[in-house]
């Protein structure tokens, strides 16, 4: 493929360079002359490993080569990547000067191009920018229609300092968010060789990828210096327990707990997580992350509670009420607290969950409902029916596969309010909202 490359910064040499290794002609441009002498030399702008060799090598072939004229590098190829720099403003947002700028200059070569062209945003931008920049931008200025006659997509990159080549050629993913099949099938097939999932996705979504990435790798980073600290507190090997907590990829290191939803409870987490902070306290240890997470959690329940009675709706019925579906436990479950909240308020709330019946509670769970929240179990019905038939605003509280039928089977006028992604329903027809989607 004929590809160029607008940014000959850290991303878009080593995009470059190893583009034009896997075979293809690539033409990298930048306005800093420096950049493209050094490219056009056979040297690498940048310090990186092996990427110098692999750029003097693709340069030799003359598979690789660089200019200043935009004009030449949209004619001569046929596919497009945007690598310029997004940096940070005083007030933390985004500088889009430079993605501004690069697409001007595109739109305007794309004017007078006969042949169809493909514009590939791998800078990293927040969600909304490329439909609210980027193609209003290139719009305006080829005078052309985007997905119609030129194509876009955004291709987020995911490569590490150090270890560039190898994270080019072996990816955790490839993230294309396609305006249109055609582009993206045509960016898709650049990285046919690749042993990597391809996600092919809506523009938002790629967007937003990036940087769940990174907020989740600084989190990790942070927690991890968190529980180093609490450990040298309590004089024990940091390292010893986080490489230990590292062999369970079951819970830990997996996809476990991390799709969005209700807030966490049980007999566990809260507690543990109170009894671990307080301890942090007691020892003058300043651990923000941890302390953050109950008041996220409580930040989440009450972010459910504004859901239900937004509409103004009194008669509630909530589905599923223990802190997770198959267990009768209701210790600290966040439901009990949402509808210990709604009655609080006024409202007439009917309630069931097959696993919490009281005939045959026992132990603490008994203990819990008779002693704790006795008026709970008077609004406690027989049926998923029964509490249809009384609400006017149903809530799912937790994952219960009975409850899968229940949109198909709410009568006019009724609205659900999810807290689980019981179906795959997104917010919007006014009958339906999802906590987090």
């Amino acid at each position: 493929m004929r590809i160029s490359i607008f940014g000959l910064g850290y991303v878009g040499t080593v995009s470059a360079g190893c583009f034009a290794q896997d075979g293809h002609e690539v033409i990298g441009v930048d306005p800093v002359s420096a950049k493209v002498d050094l490219i056009n030399a056979g040297k690498s702008p940048i310090i990186e490993a092996e990427i110098e060799e692999i750029i003097g090598a693709a340069v030799r072939s003359g598979r690789l080569s660089a200019t200043s004229d935009q004009d030449q590098a949209i004619r001569e190829t046929e596919l497009s990547f945007v690598c310029v720099g997004t940096p940070s403003q005083v007030n933390g947002n985004l500088d889009l000067t430079y993605i501004r700028r690069v697409c001007e200059l595109i739109g305007e070569a794309l004017k007078n191009k006969p042949t169809r062209h493909t514009i590939v945003i791998r800078s990293t931008i927040l969600p909304g920018t490329m439909r609210q920049l980027v193609i209003p931008v290139l719009e305006k200025h080829s005078g052309k229609k985007a997905g119609v006659d030129f194509g876009v997509c955004n291709n987020p990159e995911f490569l590490r300092e150090g270890s560039a080549v190898s994270d080019f050629n072996s990816p955790p993913k490839t993230v294309i968010g396609e305006l249109d099949c055609e582009s993206g099938n045509m960016l898709a097939s650049l990285y046919a060789k690749l042993d990597a999932p391809l996600i092919k996705t809506e523009i938002e979504v790629a967007e937003m990828i990036k940087y769940v990435d990174n907020c989740w790798h600084a989190l990790k980073i942070g927690f991890a210096n968190e529980i180093g600290n609490v450990c040298k507190s309590f004089s024990i090997d940091a390292h010893a327990v986080m490489k230990a907590f590292c062999q369970d990829k079951k819970l830990n290191i997996s996809s476990a707990y991390l799709m969005p939803g209700f807030a966490f409870g049980g007999s566990c987490l809260p507690k543990d997580l109170r009894a671990l902070t307080y301890k942090a306290r007691m020892r003058d240890l300043e651990l923000p992350i941890m302390n953050s997470i109950l008041a996220s959690n409580e930040l989440q329940i009450a972010k459910g509670l504004r859901l239900i009675m937004e509409p103004g709706h009194k008669r509630i019925g909530v589905l599923g009420f223990s802190f997770k579906e198959g267990t009768d436990d209701l210790r600290e479950s966040p439901m009990i607290e949402v509808i210990e909240r709604l009655i609080g308020k006024g409202h007439d709330v009917r309630i069931f969950d097959k696993n919490v019946n009281l005939a045959k509670l026992v132990g603490a769970n008994r203990d819990f409902i008779l002693n704790r929240v006795p008026h709970i179990s008077r609004l406690m019905a027989p049926s998923i029916g029964e509490v249809l038939e009384h609400a006017q605003t149903v809530v799912i509280g937790n994952k219960d596969p009975d409850f899968v039928d229940v949109p198909k089977q709410l009568r006019d006028g009724q609205r659900l309010v999810d807290f689980v992604r019981i179906g795959n329903q997104r917010s919007g027809n006014g009958t339906y909202d999802g906590i987090c989607w």
